[in-house]
């Protein structure tokens, strides 16, 4: 019906099927979201708990449970790390199994549902491994420093994930509050990544690149989409998992981009951890997620 309307306003082709596509997964959305706002209610509470005391199994508890996409659980991790209550490797491992809005995008599209497995087993066979050998290659290093605050302290501060929203809230109202607003805000940035996309597509822009980079793009793809999985916003997840999904990048670089994209993790190491020690973590990601990323190119 939609669809319908959009071809009798004289819309091009391009823009029709990308507004078409993005209101076809609204529905799916909401419905990803509410199950994720769910289980943070009733669940991430224990799963911090469990992780704060359970140091040893960190990479693995962190892995599984941040492959479950949640709106700020690498930002709750990247506290607990500055605090000490986790490891090095155990926040690098959760940084490299969140897929922030990956799972949801690839979700909410049916054509994209064959994709989903196998993200998450890569994630986590790449991030458990990764998790212990960071501990063990840096089981010397300096203590770390927290300013404002003291090792073991109960005390926690506010922080915020996507949508303004409050990781740490605990109201009832959010159960269905926070899904709509996620929603829409996941559902804007779809629909603007995929105008863009589908203009650009159109008019070959892509496809030119491709033929005049054919031999190169192999290990160009995954250095560059892991940069940009950096940044630390949704929209960067999204725009990786959409272009993915309509075949403008790889595999192998896409997968690169999503594990070095943390969410807004990477934005609260920055801003409470001290200079030094954010280098040699951002360092460590992006190494790994560009090293698989080019694996991945050539064995998938």
């Amino acid at each position: 019906m939609i669809v319908e309307f959009l071809e009798n306003t004289g819309l091009p082709d391009w823009a029709v099927d990308a507004i078409g596509d993005s209101f076809a997964v609204l529905p799916f959305l909401f419905v990803i979201f509410l199950l994720v706002e769910f289980f943070e209610f009733y669940f991430s509470g224990k799963v911090n708990r469990f992780m704060k005391s359970a140091r040893k199994s960190g990479p693995v508890i962190g892995s599984l449970a941040s492959i479950i996409p949640q709106c700020g659980f690498s930002v709750i991790a990247s506290t607990l790390y500055v605090r000490r209550f986790i490891t090095r490797g155990t926040l690098v491992a959760i940084y490299l199994a969140t897929s922030d809005e990956a799972l949801p995008v690839l979700l909410s599209n049916p054509k994209a549902y064959h994709y989903v497995l196998p993200v998450i087993l890569i994630k986590l066979l790449v991030a458990i491994p990764a998790g212990y050998l960071v501990d063990f290659l840096f089981k010397n290093a300096d203590r770390r420093e927290c300013s404002g605050c003291s090792e073991g302290s109960d005390v926690q501060p506010v922080e915020r994930g996507c949508c303004k929203h409050e990781i740490l809230s605990n109201f009832r109202k959010d159960l269905i509050i926070h899904p709509i607003k996620h929603t829409i805000h996941t559902f804007a940035f779809i629909l603007l990544i995929t105008l863009v996309l589908n203009y650009f597509i159109n008019v070959d822009v892509i496809s030119n690149f491709y033929a005049s980079n054919m031999t190169s793009y192999k290990i160009i793809q995954p250095a560059v989409t892991a940069l940009i999985g950096l940044i630390p916003n949704c929209a960067v997840s999204i725009a990786i998992t959409l272009m993915l999904i309509k075949g403008t990048i790889s595999f192998g670089a896409a997968m690169a981009g999503l594990m070095s994209n943390a969410g807004l993790g990477l934005l609260v190491l920055m801003r409470i951890n001290n200079i030094k020690d954010t280098l040699k973590i951002v360092s460590v990601l992006l190494a790994i997620s560009i090293f698989f990323g080019i694996i991945l190119q050539f064995v998938m």
